[in-house]
């Protein structure tokens, strides 16, 4: 066995894990009506399924007071019972030891949601939103331990083995640690072991009330970036103190908080392993409980590694087993690189969840659709069938793997000479190499399934036909619009000087066909990775960047996967202005002439070569012309109509299920 540490058992109180991988606590988004139903099912089953030692369930807000999201269960109701037992049985049945989160955010709850004033220490402000919160009184901190404890004890009905009670990200336990939250003068505030009192006396309490088969575990974060919440040397004091009177059985270090919040789900541009030393620190203490680290650990490699050196007792790999939930099984069988490695890209998982819909995966799409598709894996078809599949971008990919996994025959045809069409070339940007990476997982697996990928393949109307497939599938992608359209200056069609020779697509730039000069201005309209990433390549190479967008900010969308002000950090960094809420009027192959959204003033900016971060346009000449021949093909991707990788990987897994 290749990754040995990985795969050796741990006691954890009065059970035993199987391995040391756990599928740490993340808010799904898919209650309904506050319960957990079919959806959530789905979801846990199919990780427990694929190997995972310990499913800690998403967070219960304990207290009316700790609702944070639409999707959150009920808070102290036992109507929740029945359907989280169904949920423990099964995956119990299939080894898994099953926790859930307890929690309370505290000061940053959402009223909205609610319809309760968030309560803190001392009433301070939300870092989600521009409220206050209310001081609790001594009555209303009793009220909340006991609702932690009857939240406990509701867990212990509905047949979880223990409980993770969180004091992560400066939510309500760790708002009561740190004097900068915490200005309290009575026995709940001022020393150290009075600022702890609160979180010492839910876990003690919670033993009292569920005996001793039963685990709780404490979750707290690293973030020394901020300077107001605990040193490494204060939390290990903390944790020494919740230690010595035996209150956890374990402990999860994640990363980041609310005020640092691009830290708690790290994006690519983010080092991995970022609690490793922290986790080492707990280690060295001897502390009785067991040390999980998590944050940004995709990979079984990075785990065996953290747990061989004595860092971590167990590893947490969060979207890594959402975007392959037999990651553990697959490094069990020797069959790396049969993983699908995560992209820490943000865009389903937290994007989906800022949004305030149901997390799903940008690589995965059955993620949040096992109820529906059967999780990541495939029913044979009931009659095989000769497949063709036009384009080997994402789409393509997906659905050529996905009908082969099925048993239909497949041939893969591609104009170029390699795969993942424009996705390949976002793989070319700085610190996505992650997408390159899934780019050839992609090929092998199609190469293991005896699909015959054709390269440098241009297929005219004629020549599908020819093919005598039974089903045709266009996933031919889209191209730049080349007309210069702004969405903000709706009534021009094509922005005037479009047509110059120095006039260049992201596409032109990533493939290094454009020839720039020195100064470079990127419009960038999508407010994505398209502009930004390509921003950052080019000011990284050299050039004097200027980057124009229509946006009140750059990186609007970046925004939902809380990636943005990193991007822009880094931008900034490197030397890229920004000019924001403006649009180009006209490009003289010298300078544009700008004008503000805002006051309507009219700005020149002096460029060597003008940029377009702009919308793309299918060509439909050819799924016409073959509908015109009697040959209908099924439009997949940005050949249906142009948007995300991850709309493409969908409707690519979606269409290879129903052929």
């Amino acid at each position: 066995m290749t990754l040995p540490h990985i795969f050796s058992p741990l006691k954890l109180r009065h059970k035993t894990l199987k391995n040391r991988i756990v599928f740490g606590a993340h808010t799904t988004n898919m209650a309904k009506d506050g319960l957990p139903g079919d959806q959530h099912l789905g979801y846990y089953l199919e990780r427990a399924r694929g190997g995972a030692a310990m499913i800690t369930v998403e967070p219960m807000p304990v207290h009316p007071a700790a609702v944070l999201t639409r999707g959150n269960f009920r808070a102290g109701s036992d109507e929740v019972i029945p359907g989280f037992r169904r949920i423990t049985e099964s995956c119990q049945a299939l080894g898994a030891v099953m926790i859930q989160q307890l929690y309370h955010v505290g000061a940053h709850g959402d009223w909205d949601n609610s319809w309760y004033a968030p309560w803190s220490p001392s009433g301070g402000p939300s870092y989600h939103d521009n409220d206050g919160s209310h001081p609790m009184t001594a009555t209303e901190i009793e009220e909340t331990i006991q609702a932690f404890v009857d939240a406990a004890i509701r867990c212990q009905k509905a047949g979880f083995d223990g409980v993770e009670v969180w004091a992560a990200y400066n939510c309500l336990l760790d708002q009561f640690w740190s004097p900068f939250s915490n200005q309290r003068t009575d026995n709940w505030g001022g020393s150290l072991e009075n600022r702890t009192r609160f979180s010492r006396d839910i876990l003690g309490r919670i033993r009292a009330a569920c005996g001793d088969d039963f685990i709780i575990g404490l979750s707290v974060s690293d973030d020394q970036e901020t300077g107001v919440f605990p040193t490494q040397d204060e939390m290990l004091e903390i944790l020494c103190l919740h230690d010595d009177e035996g209150l956890m059985d374990y402990v999860t270090i994640g990363a980041g908080s609310y005020i640092n919040f691009q830290k708690i789900i790290p994006s690519f541009q983010f080092a991995e392993n970022l609690t490793a030393d922290l986790a080492e620190r707990a280690k060295a203490a001897n502390l009785s409980a067991r040390i999980i680290s998590e944050a940004n650990i995709r990979t079984p490699e990075n785990a065996n590694i953290l747990l061989g050196s004595g860092q971590a007792d167990l590893v947490s790999i969060v979207r890594g087993q959402i975007a392959d939930p037999y990651l553990v099984t697959k490094a069990q069988e020797d069959r790396t690189d049969d993983i699908r490695g995560c992209l820490s890209c943000n865009q389903q998982c937290w994007g989906r969840r800022g949004r305030d819909y149901y997390i799903s995966c940008l690589i995965n799409p059955s993620a949040g659709h096992e109820y529906l598709w059967g999780g990541d894996c495939f029913v044979p078809a009931e009659t095989p069938k000769s497949v063709l599949v036009v384009g080997a971008g994402p789409a393509g990919l997906e659905c050529a793997r996905v009908a082969a996994e099925r048993g239909h025959r497949v041939t893969l045809a591609e104009a170029a000479p390699d795969a993942g069409g424009q996705f390949r070339l976002a793989g070319l940007q700085p610190r996505r190499g992650q997408i390159a990476d899934l780019i050839a997982w992609y090929t092998r697996q199609l190469d293991k399934l005896r699909v015959n990928l054709r390269f440098n393949t241009y297929l005219e109307a004629d020549e599908i036909a020819a093919q005598g497939a039974d089903i045709v599938v266009l996933a031919t992608g889209a191209l730049p619009a080349e007309t210069g359209f702004q969405k903000a200056l709706p009534r021009v069609a094509e922005l005037p000087g479009v047509r110059k020779a120095n006039v260049w697509s992201v596409q032109d730039v990533m493939e290094r066909t454009a020839r720039l000069g020195t100064h470079v201005l990127l419009l960038d309209e999508g407010g994505h990775w398209r502009g930004v990433g390509t921003a950052w390549h080019l000011a990284q190479a050299g050039h004097a960047v200027t980057l124009l967008t229509p946006d009140p900010m750059v990186g609007k969308e970046l925004a939902r996967t809380a990636s943005d002000f990193t991007a822009r950090q880094t931008l900034a960094r490197l030397g890229v202005r920004f000019v924001c809420e403006s649009a180009i009027i006209e490009w003289t192959g010298t300078n544009a002439h700008c004008i503000s959204l805002l006051t309507q003033e009219a700005f020149q900016i002096e460029a060597d070569a003008l940029v377009l971060s702009t919308g793309g346009q299918a060509d439909h000449t050819l799924p016409d012309t073959l509908r015109d021949m009697g040959l209908p093909a099924q439009l997949i991707g940005d050949a249906l109509a142009p948007r995300s990788a991850a709309a493409a990987i969908y409707e690519g897994r979606k269409l290879g299920l129903s052929l």
